[in-house]
C-alpha cells in the first residue's frame, strides 16, 4: 500500500489531491491493521516485550559476592522457575540467589525468593518466609515437578555445595526433605531436571555438575596485566553428573553407573535438555558442556547410551568443542523429530535431526551462527512468541570476564539479548531491535524462564542477570494471533505429565511438543504447553501420548482457551 501511494505522489498530483490521496492511504492502512487483528493475525514485528519489573512487586537482585580473589563461581549467575505452587491457575516465580563465598554468615541476607502471583493482576508478593524456601546456600539452578504425585509441585535447587529438595506441603509452605530423599549432592550442581526415565509413573531427577573447585585454590593471574581474573574452566577437573531414580516412597537412589549416564571422563556440565529424540517413547538427555564435548544420552527402555559422537552433536560442524551454556530441545521445523539448540561462549549451534539418530549443525544455514559470534549465550528456548505457529528463539547474553574497552572505556561485561523470529522455512531473522526498548539495553544475562504468567495466551519471560536485578518481560501483542494452552494431569503417568508428547493437527498441519521440566540455562518453565495457531480458530485434533504409552484424542477444540486434559486409564 505504501509503495502505491508513493508512486502516485511521485507522478505529480496537485497539492490538494496529494493530501486527499494520503488521507485515503492512511485510512486504508488503519482498516487493514484493524482487520488483521480481528482475524486473529499479527505480524511478529508488532509484538513487543515490555519491561514491567518495576511495577510487578519483584524486587530481586542477584548477589554474586564478587571478591578480589575472583572465584569462578561468582561469574556463573543462576536461574529461575515459573511454577504454580498453590494451584490457583496463575504462575508464580522462584528465583535463585548467590551469596558470599568468603563470608558464609552473609548468605542469609541473600537467600532464594518465592513470589506469589496475585491472581493475574500483574503483580507478585514475596512469600519466601511463609513458604520456607529461602535457601541461603550459594545457589545455581532450579527444577520443578511433582515428584511424589500428590498434586502439588515441588522444587529442587542446585548449589555450589549441598543441593536442596523442597516438598510442597499443599498449604502454601514447603518442607526441606533433602536428607530424607537422599538427593543432597554436595558437588557444584548446575543444571537439573525432573524426568520419568524408566516410565514407572514417578519423576526421577538428573543433576548436572560443573567442576571440582575450592575457594582455597590459588587465584589466576593475567600474565599480561598482572591482575587477578576469573580462571578458565579447564583450570579445574570436571565433576561427575548424578541420576537419581525415584523409589516411589519419597526417597531416591543414585543409579548413575548402572543407568549408563556415567562417563569415565566427565565433562564440565551446565545446561540440560530433555526430549524423546528418537521417538521410542522414552526421554533422552542432552547436556551442554563448557569447553568439553557435549553429551547426548539416548534412552533405550531405561538404559542410556551416549551417542554424542555418532549423532554429530558432540561438537560443532568444525569438530570443535564449544563453551556450552544453555540448551533446548524442540521440533522447530515441524517434521516430527526433535532438534537441539545450544548457546555457547562462541557461536550458538542448531542441530537439525534427520530422524535416523544423526544430526547436522545448520547454524549458519539457519542464520543463527555468525550473528552470535561477538556475544556469549546463556538462557534460551524455542517458543512461539507471536503465536503464528512457528517456533522462535530467545537468547540471554552476557560476558564471563569483565574487561574495559580501551576505546570506549566502557565495560564489555553486559551484552544485549536477542530475539529470533522464524521465517517458516527453516531460517531465522533477528528482530531484537523492533521488539521493545528492553533489547536496546545491556545486561549480564544468565538464566531465562518462560511462561504465560498473566494467562493471556502468549509467553512472557523472566530474565536472570548476574549481580543485577532480574527483568520481567510481558509479551504485548502475541495473543493477537489465536492460541491454545494445554495442561496435562497424569493419573497412571506422573502427575505433571512431564515427558508426554502432544500432537496438534490444524487444517492438515501437524505439530508436536513435549511437556518438559527444564530447558534454557539453570531454569525451569511453564509446565503448560502453548500452541500458536495464527488465523486458525479451531484445532481439529489433539493427541496426547502419555509416558508409558497411553493415547488420548480430543477433536474440534476451539482456540483461545486453556484446556486441562486428565489421563484416562
Amino acid at each position: 500500500m505504501g509503495y502505491y501511494c508513493a508512486v502516485a505522489i511521485k507522478r505529480g498530483l496537485n497539492p490538494i489531491a496529494e493530501i486527499f490521496f494520503i488521507c485515503i492511504c492512511f485510512c486504508v492502512a488503519l482498516f487493514l491493521c484493524f482487520l488483521s487483528v480481528q482475524l486473529g493475525y499479527a505480524d511478529g514485528r508488532s509484538v513487543v516485550f515490555t519491561d514491567v519489573t518495576q511495577g510487578s512487586g519483584i524486587k530481586f537482585k542477584h548477589y554474586n559476592g564478587r571478591s578480589q580473589r575472583r572465584h569462578i563461581v561468582e561469574t556463573m549467575g543462576a536461574g529461575a522457575a515459573f511454577l504454580d505452587y498453590d494451584n490457583d491457575g496463575f504462575l508464580d516465580l522462584y528465583i535463585v540467589n548467590g551469596g558470599s563465598l568468603e563470608d558464609k554468615k552473609s548468605r542469609v541476607a541473600y537467600g532464594n525468593m518465592l513470589y506469589r502471583n496475585n491472581n493475574g493482576s500483574g503483580t507478585f508478593s514475596d512469600v519466601t518466609e511463609k513458604a520456607r524456601v529461602g535457601d541461603s546456600h550459594y545457589g545455581m539452578g532450579v527444577a520443578v515437578g511433582d515428584y511424589n504425585n500428590d498434586g502439588f509441585v515441588d522444587i529442587y535447587v542446585t548449589n555450589y555445595g549441598p543441593n536442596v529438595l523442597y516438598q510442597n506441603q499443599g498449604d502454601g509452605s514447603f518442607a526441606d526433605v533433602t536428607q530424607k530423599a537422599k538427593v543432597g549432592n554436595s558437588d557444584w550442581g548446575t543444571g537439573c531436571a525432573f524426568l520419568d526415565f524408566d516410565l514407572d509413573g514417578d519423576l526421577d531427577l538428573y543433576v548436572v555438575n560443573y567442576v571440582e573447585y575450592r575457594t582455597s585454590m590459588k587465584p589466576c593471574i593475567n600474565l599480561k596485566t598482572g591482575v587477578i581474573e576469573y580462571c578458565h574452566p579447564r583450570t579445574f577437573r570436571p565433576a561427575k553428573d548424578v541420576l537419581y531414580q525415584n523409589n516411589g516412597d519419597g526417597t531416591f537412589t543414585d543409579v548413575t553407573r548402572e543407568s549408563g549416564v556415567y562417563n569415565t571422563i566427565p565433562c564440565r556440565g551446565l545446561g540440560i535438555g530433555i526430549g524423546d529424540c528418537d521417538n521410542n517413547g522414552y526421554p533422552d538427555i542432552y547436556i551442554a558442556n563448557d569447553t568439553d564435548r557435549n553429551c547426548f544420552y539416548l534412552n533405550n527402555e531405561g538404559v542410556f547410551e551416549d551417542i554424542a559422537f555418532s549423532s554429530g552433536t558432540a561438537f560443532n560442524k568444525d569438530g570443535i568443542p564449544e563453551g556450552g551454556m544453555g540448551v533446548d530441545i524442540a521440533d522447530y521445523n515441524k517434521d516430527g523429530w526433535l532438534d537441539i539448540f545450544v548457546t555457547n561462549t562462541e557461536t550458538n549451534t542448531l542441530y537439525k535431526s534427520h530422524g535416523d539418530g544423526t544430526f547436522t549443525d545448520i547454524s549458519d544455514e539457519a542464520s543463527l551462527g555468525g550473528v552470535s559470534a561477538s556475544l556469549v549465550g546463556f538462557g534460551t528456548k524455542f517458543f512461539d512468541y507471536d503465536n503464528d505457529g512457528e517456533l522462535d528463539i530467545f537468547v540471554a547474553n552476557g560476558e564471563v570476564q569483565e574487561f574495559i574497552d580501551p576505546t570506549t572505556r566502557k565495560s564489555t561485561y553486559p551484552q544485549r539479548d536477542q530475539l529470533y523470529r522464524s521465517n517458516g522455512d527453516g531460517t531465522y531473522t533477528e528482530v531484537s531491535a523492533s521488539s521493545g526498548k528492553y533489547f536496546s539495553k545491556k545486561y549480564v544475562g544468565r538464566g531465562a524462564a518462560f511462561g504465560d504468567y498473566d494467562n493471556d495466551g502468549d509467553i512472557d519471560l523472566l530474565v536472570f542477570n548476574c549481580n543485577q536485578s532480574v527483568t520481567l518481560l510481558r509479551n504485548d501483542g502475541g495473543n493477537a494471533n489465536n492460541w491454545l494452552s494445554v495442561k496435562l494431569v497424569g493419573v497412571q503417568s506422573n502427575r505433571d505429565g512431564i515427558g508426554a508428547r502432544i500432537r496438534v493437527t490444524t487444517e492438515g498441519e501437524v505439530r508436536v511438543a513435549e511437556v518438559q521440566s527444564a530447558a534454557s540455562y539453570l531454569s525451569a518453565n511453564d509446565l503448560r504447553v502453548i500452541f500458536g495457531l495464527g488465523r486458525k480458530k479451531v484445532v481439529d485434533e489433539i493427541e496426547v501420548l502419555w509416558p508409558g504409552g497411553n493415547k488420548q484424542t480430543l477433536t474440534n477444540i476451539k482456540a483461545n482457551q486453556l484446556i486441562e486434559i486428565t489421563e484416562k486409564i
